[in-house]
């Protein structure tokens, strides 16, 4: 628990402006700012808001953003990953991914699931969000859309393994799942089923 100094340095006690501050992050060099709220100069609580590197150098996340009008367009970004000395899986489900079929321009619709297990980068959500947006208007077939996705992440983050499974709904009666992954996943993490079945119609 620490004291804020700001009252005092003004000429005013504060004797209620308490804040908390924990910092766990090894090997970071983390630049804070704080947010003083004013009304501690009147003698209520400090409140202080964090901010680290994680996010300068992001353009996406916390603001009104156009979606790319292709996804070569489309801008991935990434954040450090705090936990880079354990092997975890971290899951992304898209499951109402839509691109449109380059031949008729039909509308393709997909369930995606993308499991990577992270090494020193994470993918910062918002930016993957606009990116599989970014596929609404383009053209491509099944299995293009699905492996472009995987590349994209992968020279983005050089995860330590990553995975993607693309489940087509059925155009002409026949659905195409895509697959793809890196190689084996590291020895003892736990990888769960992608938890979509397989497709049967009305059997």
């Amino acid at each position: 628990m620490a004291y804020a100094q700001t009252c005092a340095a003004r000429g005013r006690a504060c004797q209620n402006a308490v804040g908390i501050l924990e910092i766990t992050f090894a090997e970071i060099d983390v630049r804070v700012k704080f947010k003083i709220h004013i009304s501690c100069l009147f003698g209520g609580r400090v409140y202080i808001q964090l901010m680290s590197h994680y996010t300068d150098n992001l353009t996406q996340l916390g603001g009104g953003n156009a979606v790319a009008s292709d996804p070569a367009l489309a801008v991935l970004e990434r954040v450090p990953n705090p936990h880079s000395d354990v092997d975890y899986v971290a899951r992304f489900t898209a499951p109402e991914f839509t691109s449109l079929c380059p031949v008729t321009g039909q509308p393709d619709f997909a369930h995606l699931v993308i499991d990577y297990v992270p090494g020193e980068w994470l993918v910062e959500s918002k930016s993957l969000k606009l990116f599989l947006t970014s596929f609404r208007n383009h053209g491509a077939f099944h299995e293009d859309c699905t492996i472009y996705i995987a590349k994209r992440l992968k020279e983005l983050l050089d995860p330590r393994w990553l995975r993607i499974g693309g489940f087509w709904y059925p155009r002409g009666g026949i659905p195409i799942d895509v697959f793809w992954q890196t190689g084996e996943a590291p020895k003892g993490v736990y990888v769960p089923d992608f938890g979509v079945p397989s497709y049967r119609g009305r059997g």
